[in-house]
């Protein structure tokens, strides 16, 4: 019997909106990279339950700034206020540059790697993993502060 393929991973698109090409974005290419190597970490940490990672066969990043993203998450979650991360489960992943260059310097991170945090967040959301209830933020907060530092370890070889 011959073994059976492994699933392709899904393809990941990065874009920048032109208001967040101002704000001096991360290598976006770095940004890509980060998150293919992060996908299988992500998927090997996915909650079968509500997993559509598996399923996707494109991943679509969209950096924007605090003004943008806000408008997205009042007409879809009716809280008009920026925020880091949205996810959607049809595979798009909206990240707020403003919000990762604010707080990277309360995370310790550098902005870079605090917007590759940001997309291993919204992989993690696609995987099944919600951050509604308090414990399930902590330990989404640990699996993914975890993916990203062996990424970066990875990638640095």
């Amino acid at each position: 019997m011959l073994p059976s393929a492994s699933p392709a991973l899904p393809v990941i698109e990065i874009h920048i909106t032109p208001d967040a090409e101002k704000l001096s974005p991360p290598c976006l290419n770095r940004l890509e990279q980060i998150g293919r190597q992060a996908l299988p970490a992500c998927l090997a940490a996915a909650l079968p339950s509500e997993n559509v990672l598996a399923d996707l066969s494109e991943i679509e990043v969209t950096l924007m700034t605090d003004p943008e993203i806000a408008t997205i998450h009042g007409e879809f979650l009716d809280d008009p206020t920026p925020t880091d991360v949205i996810t959607f489960h049809h595979g798009e992943i909206l990240i707020s540059l403003d919000t990762a260059a604010r707080q990277s310097l309360s995370h310790g991170l550098s902005f870079p790697d605090e917007t590759a945090l940001y997309l291993i967040h919204g992989l993690l959301h696609l995987a099944g993993w919600d951050d509604h209830d308090p414990a399930a933020a902590a330990a989404m907060a640990t699996l993914q502060q975890s993916i990203l530092q062996r990424t970066l370890t990875e990638l640095a070889v």
